[in-house]
């Protein structure tokens, strides 16, 4: 028997903001009859695990409102710009966060943030042989990122964090734990187009 088809029956917007928006499906379900889901959708995100020479990754820590408090989080961005691939926006983000560019990049991992509500994708990707640039023509820092604290931890430690639940944004967890997975030989990455 073929796996049910979880047909969408009707929708219905219901918000549309400046990031999200948010819609009601009807969905049919398994054995008959159907149910209410609303959906968020995002635009996606990506995010950069960028380690130095010597195995540090660069964190920052930036206020987030919906949990009230100040997050350390990997360089991340939406994916706000029409048309623009997901590498080209790590590589927008990681200058205008913390003013780096890389030599080498690499897709660690795509990430379903909170897939039982959010369409959000996050892309991280691996940044290697930093070096420091100028933020892009036009970038203003302003809002939380004005408050941000930039930081170089050792790979080893920020793993420890994640376990000791000083790191929680789920998509620094993931990074972090999947760079210190490809450091100890496990995991063949993906090409860096994959997404």
């Amino acid at each position: 028997m073929p796996p049910h088809e979880f047909e969408v029956l009707k929708s219905e917007p219901v918000y549309e903001g400046r990031v999200i928006s948010l819609r009601r499906d009807t969905v049919a379900m398994p054995g008959g009859g159907d149910s209410v889901r609303e959906v968020v959708h995002h635009p996606g995100a990506v995010a950069v695990v960028a380690l130095d020479d010597d195995d540090r990754v660069v964190l920052l820590r930036q206020y987030r409102h919906p949990v009230g408090r100040r997050l350390w989080e990997l360089p991340a961005g939406l994916r706000d710009e029409d048309g623009e691939p997901p590498l080209e926006t790590g590589k927008r983000e990681l200058a205008e966060e913390v003013q780096l560019a890389a030599a080498r990049w690499s897709l660690l991992l795509s990430v379903n943030n909170s897939p039982g509500f959010s369409d959000e994708l996050v892309h991280v990707f691996l940044a290697e042989e930093l070096s420091p640039v100028d933020r892009p023509d036009g970038f203003v820092v302003e809002h939380e990122e004005a408050d941000m604290t930039i930081d170089r931890v050792p790979l080893a430690d920020a793993v420890q964090r994640v376990f000791d639940g000083d790191i929680r944004n789920s998509s620094a967890v993931a990074g972090i734990l999947a760079a210190a997975a490809l450091r100890a030989g496990a995991p063949r990455l993906r090409p860096v187009d994959a997404v």
